[in-house]
């Protein structure tokens, strides 16, 4: 197999990466992946924990470059990082952070030459074997413990080729991808990294979080910008009625994208507003245009079966099969709805329904900022009997919202307690991890149940 390049770029001046507003040619960038990889500790494998986004792509390229695994953890909790010193004895942290702050052998991200190489120094693109072990990502799985899943560099390349193609990306006239989701996280990864890597596009270092650092980022970018976000980020960016800079394009992944909300963000920017699904375990899977309907479109060479009642991906760049963790409904072999998590989905008093239905009916909710319904644990094998909710909403009280839910949803899905917040505990993707609900129901739920 012929070794594929790090970076699709021919012209060594073109404009790789956008760094607090100024350019960062494909020549510099590749003297920084040099440099960094030489400084490099002894070791196997790498925890990449830059949160720039430039250092953490440098980092990514010069432990490829090198030999190294990239190691990419779903969080940082103390747990975790013991579960990935048993995976990976000997492995060792790249933070441009304190390197203290995780219990880990740490070097900090060496300075960047700040001057960059002279114009017209060698210019190599280092190539990669297909079948070289690029990384290992990981998911937390049902028992909270790491479920390492292996990515080959041959098949992020062709995830991220057929990514570029589905977005209708020209090399001719490179997009900057501006993303609000870490770079660590598998969308991020993809999507604000290797897709500018391979497509001859750039990304902003970045990783704007409120909107008007999101309305910055995109005004100080060079057209055609690519907005890479998730449907929280969205929703925020939008709630806050500020004005918007142009984009050319959005991109939305990790929860699912109402169909309203897709609409109003494709008005507010007049772009097309696409969204992804995919996992950790897959990578994108498949793609669609949420406001022109449901129907989502496989990406090439993937394949869904049905086994044992689940639906399987498998083929194109997935490196194994994968059983799902939703509810699909297959119009053909390319073309299929989702209708939901398996874990969301609801059983009251013979009643069915979904927490990703519920969530959708809370946000239509007018003056609900945030929300989101949970299941809680039972105890002991105990049918559920009723749900929680958290909820975001200035200016409104419990009550308000119970009956703008009795509009919308049967009486037996009314959230019991129904608790009014400040923010919710977000993740840097937007989710709102299972453990927080829980801490969040054991804190208010006895003392601010609001019965209906």
């Amino acid at each position: 197999m012929n070794p594929l390049p790090l970076v699709s770029h021919t012209d060594p001046d073109a404009v790789i990466a956008w760094r607090n507003g100024q350019p960062v040619s494909v020549r510099r960038f590749l003297a920084d992946v040099a440099r960094v990889a030489a400084r490099l500790p002894d070791c196997e494998h790498l925890l990449n924990a830059c949160s720039d986004r430039y250092r953490f792509a440098v980092g990514f390229c010069a432990a490829l470059a090198s030999g190294r695994v990239s190691l990419l953890p779903s969080t940082y909790t103390p747990d975790t990082l013991r579960h990935l010193a048993e995976f990976a004895p000997g492995c060792q942290v790249l933070t441009d952070g304190d390197p203290t702050a995780l219990p880990l052998p740490a070097v900090v991200f060496p300075p960047l030459d700040e001057a960059g190489p002279a114009a017209g120094a060698p210019f190599t693109v280092p190539r990669i074997a297909p079948d070289r072990l690029a990384a290992w990502v990981f998911t937390s799985g049902s028992t909270g413990t790491p479920v390492p899943h292996r990515k080959s560099w041959g098949l992020l390349v062709a995830n991220v080729r057929a990514e570029a193609a589905a977005l209708g990306l020209d090399p001719a006239r490179p997009a900057t991808l501006v993303g609000t989701v870490p770079p660590q996280h598998m969308y991020g990864f993809e999507s604000t990294v290797l897709l500018a890597l391979q497509n001859g596009a750039a990304f902003d270092a970045g990783r704007p979080f409120y909107p008007a650092d999101i309305a910055a980022a995109l005004a100080r970018t060079r057209a055609p910008a690519v907005l890479v976000s998730t449907p929280f980020h969205l929703r925020m960016l939008l709630d806050e009625g500020i004005a918007l800079p142009a984009a050319e394009l959005l991109l939305s992944a990790t929860a699912p994208l109402p169909e309203e909300l897709a609409r109003r963000a494709e008005a507010a920017f007049d772009a097309p507003l696409m969204e992804i699904y995919g996992s950790t375990e897959t990578g994108q899977v498949a793609i669609r245009r949420t406001a022109e309907g449901a129907t989502w479109t496989l990406f090439p060479g993937v394949r869904l079966d049905e086994r044992d009642g689940q639906t399987w991906a498998s083929g194109g760049h997935i490196e194994v099969p994968v059983p799902l963790s939703d509810v699909i409904e297959r119009i053909d072999e390319r073309r299929l709805l989702l209708k939901g998590r398996n874990a969301d989905l609801v059983n009251i008093a013979g009643k069915r329904t979904s927490l990703g239905w519920l969530n959708r009916q809370l946000l239509a909710i007018p003056g609900v900022r945030d929300g989101a319904f949970h299941l809680p644990d039972d105890d002991g094998g105990a049918q559920v009997t009723r749900l929680a909710a958290f909820v975001v909403a200035p200016g409104l009280d419990a009550r308000e919202v119970l009956a703008g839910l009795r509009q919308r949803v049967d009486p037996v899905f009314l959230p019991r307690p129904l608790i009014l917040l400040d923010t919710l505990p977000r993740n840097a993707t937007g989710k709102l991890p299972r453990t927080e609900c829980e801490a969040l129901l054991a804190a208010h739920g006895s003392a601010r149940e609001l019965r209906s």
